[in-house]
């Protein structure tokens, strides 16, 4: 049976998406919020379309990715994670591969329209962002992919945004991306976290291997409340509005996840299964709201 259309889009990963486009959505608002300060020439077409190479990028990333997992047997029948579509027989390895490269291509091809029409400074955020979403499994398998994560979906989709908007690289955006790269470098290690039993049979190595599983529940914790505290820092600094703690109102959920952190154990994956969609979920109510929070400072 060929795959549907609807298998192609799960393939994708779609519920995964707040990872890349939150962070952009981010550095659109807060651009806007010193949009009359900053006296620079605004092109918000241009951020859109940051924003969806941003997504773009990220589908391509989980696809390549999904493939050299199930290659590499880190993704297997009684393991978790991915879509499950090469897992269950849905699509052939090589069609999740080149569906994968051919995301890449298209993401590359925006990406070259908007180096074309604004400065050099992107061609090194952007080609960072294609070896970085191709070679992504190899540096996971190292250990690194927690360190890429916080790189790709923070500092650099944001200053990228920013850079493509304005024609300058605004150390700003770089330091408010900070929290929401904290959130997001949370799901790759929920995920990892909930995998240590599986990836060690596979032989790879990820942080969450290398800290174990006290290690990695203290990591989970400082970051999700460190998100919080580096908002509240920026916010001391004049960086960002008050009106920006609003994000404070997600805490319940930052809570939440973090007693479902507590709960894991090494032997029963499933008791956290679900923490890395849970944790994407932080990720959008906490960049929406502190989005809104820039939107709404511009005219107080």
């Amino acid at each position: 049976m060929s795959p549907t259309t609807k298998n192609w889009i799960i393939a994708t990963r779609p519920w995964s998406f707040p990872a890349s486009t939150m962070p952009a959505l981010v550095a659109i608002s807060y651009i806007f919020y010193t949009q009359q300060t900053s006296g620079s020439t605004v092109n918000w077409g241009y951020g859109l379309l940051a924003l969806l190479g941003a997504c773009i990028f990220q589908a391509s990333g989980n696809l390549i990715g999904d493939y050299f997992d199930y290659k590499y047997k880190v993704d297997r029948k009684e393991s978790f994670g991915s879509s499950r579509l090469l897992v269950d027989g849905v699509f052939q390895p090589k069609s999740i591969l080149y569906f994968g490269v051919g995301m890449l291509l298209l993401g590359s091809l925006l990406g070259i329209y908007l180096l074309l029409n604004t400065g050099h400074e992107l061609l090194w955020i952007g080609l960072f962002g294609v070896f970085s979403t191709y070679f992504y499994y190899k540096l996971k398998f190292m250990a690194l992919g927690d360190l890429l994560i916080f790189i790709i979906y923070g500092p650099l989709i944001a200053l990228g945004t920013a850079y493509v908007m304005t024609n300058e690289l605004n150390l700003n955006v770089l330091l408010l991306s900070i929290p929401i790269a904290f959130l997001v470098v949370n799901i790759l290690h929920a995920n990892n976290t909930r995998d240590i039993f599986h990836d060690g049979q596979a032989n790879i190595k990820t942080q969450a291997m290398l800290l174990g599983l006290k290690g990695s529940k203290i990591q989970y914790i400082l970051l999700a409340l460190g998100a919080y505290v580096v908002v509240s820092i920026l916010v001391a600094f004049s960086i960002l509005h008050p009106l920006c703690l609003a994000v404070v109102i997600t805490l319940p959920l930052a809570l939440k996840n973090i007693r479902i952190m507590q709960m894991a154990e090494v032997e029963k994956p499933e008791l956290i299964k679900d923490l890395d969609a849970t944790s994407a979920q932080l990720v959008m109510a906490f960049s929406v709201i502190f989005a809104l929070s820039n939107l709404i400072a511009k005219w107080l």
